[in-house]
């Protein structure tokens, strides 16, 4: 009797959730893809902020050692990726609100793959804004003045923390009751740590208890670390404290904490949420 061999397919838990991931982020691609406007609104508002604050006040802005506009685009980069992020929290809510996550619970896939797609599609969002926001820049006279390897590294910092943010915010997302609650909850987060930063002024202009906010600011350490890696900086001096020292490990440090503590964080509550 000849012995018959029989091969059972093999099952990687990673292979699924990488392939679940990467349809989840696909679905939200071509959501974008049928939905232009939303990556054109996307697109519009850093834009705006270029051209207003290079146009419009960089006359009467003065930094030293430095042309207004070398100062300004590391500070609009670091405000596009960030409030770029809020797409995760918002598309998060408004999946929750139409049922979209019911229909997924009743799908065989990995319960993160959600998120990871989520995010992932965001990220892509990131880069695309980035570099029309880089283009507007050179535009208007802003210019990299280092060399193609730092220059490669500042857009992989600011788009890492962009990633990282976007775990932020889709716990936010999750935990708000309704899609309108999320941009007024946002904006709460996003303001002061964008506004009240070295983004668009030296923080030593700025008042003693939001120059000390600013200085320890993580948006602040990101635009400091930015302007360092494109060559932006200046003669003006650097505020004696150590995050503002080591700008690009304080960054790398503040990306770590944010993955190891939201993303097991928006699991759990996705987990949560799926249960009900």
């Amino acid at each position: 009797m000849s012995a018959i061999s029989t091969t059972l397919p093999s099952w990687n838990p990673f292979s699924l959730w990488y392939s679940d991931g990467w349809t989840v982020t696909k679905r939200n691609l071509i959501k974008i893809k049928r939905s232009p406007d939303m990556l054109v609104f996307a697109v519009i508002q850093p834009v705006m902020f270029v051209l207003l604050f290079s146009q419009v006040y960089g006359g009467a802005i003065q930094v030293q050692g430095t042309d207004y506009t070398q100062f300004l685009m590391a500070g609009i980069f670091a405000q596009t990726v960030v409030f770029g992020s809020t797409f995760s929290g918002s598309a998060m809510a408004l999946d929750l609100k139409e049922g979209i996550i019911d229909r997924f619970r009743s799908l065989p896939m990995s319960s993160s793959a959600v998120l990871i797609g989520r995010t992932n599609s965001d990220l892509v969002l990131n880069t695309i804004s980035m570099v029309i926001m880089m283009a507007t820049g050179l535009a208007v006279g802003w210019r990299v003045n280092s060399s193609p390897a730092e220059f490669l590294a500042g857009v992989g910092l600011l788009l890492l923390f962009s990633y990282a943010f976007s775990w932020v915010m889709a716990l936010l997302g999750m935990s708000v009751k309704s899609p309108e609650v999320i941009n007024n909850a946002s904006f709460l987060i996003l303001f002061p740590l964008t506004f009240v930063s070295n983004a668009f002024v030296p923080s030593d202009t700025l008042p003693t208890p939001l120059r000390i906010f600013a200085e320890w600011n993580p948006v602040s350490s990101l635009v400091q670390a930015a302007r360092q890696l494109f060559g932006n900086e200046g003669t003006a001096p650097v505020p004696d404290i150590w995050t503002m020292q080591h700008p690009i490990q304080t960054v790398l440090i503040g990306i770590t904490v944010m993955l190891v503590v939201f993303v097991p964080l928006c699991i759990r509550k996705f987990a949560s949420i799926s249960s009900r």
